[in-house]
């Protein structure tokens, strides 16, 4: 599942086929039927992300709605409007009980399922439904149904923390605020940073350690950054 979400984020960046139209193709085929996911949202989603890399109100991934601050203004913001949603002194100690264990088994499932409906994607809908048919097909003769419901929660909660741990490391180091209005190539500079090149770092992050290389060349095939 993991490796299923770095091909899906090749396909949706246009990055394996020639033909943009086969990328598109494949990559409802991945995240819909092999992640059980929505196209529409991850492109909405994931698009904004590398337009305004880390800048409130623009990138979704640092949207932590009151949980947890970011950068260096947000925490003094909240300090001087004594905003107190939670005692973000300690957040660097429940970050781990909440961020990584949460967000794709309960935050991510309930915003793709609610997107798809409200948003009427019905073609991404019918391919997260064939994604749950097979699932249950293949492992209820094995487990039954609330094993199966567990199974899948534990492989989610597992690939929730690997999802966050490649994301935010290349990202949350950097600056994180508000709008400057920097040009686009200073833009993506401020928000990336590269993580140690290694064999096992490539497949582990599906070589989004070389984030800066990514954000600036967003199409450009992941086996080509190191070059």
């Amino acid at each position: 599942q993991a490796q299923a979400g770095w091909l899906q984020h090749d396909f949706g960046h246009l990055s394996v086929f020639k033909k943009s139209s086969w990328n598109h193709i494949v990559h409802k085929f991945v995240i819909g039927h092999l992640k059980g996911a929505s196209a529409n949202w991850w492109n909405h989603r994931h698009f904004q992300h590398h337009a305004k890399p880390n800048i409130f109100q623009k990138d979704p991934d640092v949207n932590m709605l009151h949980i947890f601050v970011l950068g260096d203004t947000q925490p003094v913001e909240y300090g001087k409007k004594k905003l107190k949603y939670l005692p973000y002194n300690h957040q660097h100690e429940y970050f781990f009980l909440i961020f990584p264990p949460l967000l794709i088994p309960v935050y991510f499932q309930i915003q793709i399922i609610s997107t798809m409906i409200k948003r009427r994607f019905w073609a991404d809908l019918n391919q997260a439904i064939s994604y749950y048919l097979r699932y249950f097909i293949t492992y209820i003769p094995f487990y039954g149904l609330l094993g199966s419901l567990c199974l899948l929660t534990f492989v989610r909660f597992l690939e929730s923390h690997w999802f966050v741990w490649v994301t935010q490391m290349n990202h949350i180091p950097m600056e994180i605020d508000s709008e400057k209005h920097r040009d686009w190539l200073s833009s993506q500079m401020a928000a990336t940073c590269n993580i140690e090149q290694s064999f096992f770092n490539d497949w582990f992050t599906g070589h989004l350690n070389f984030q800066i290389e990514h954000h600036l060349f967003p199409t450009m095939p992941r086996h080509n950054f190191w070059k």
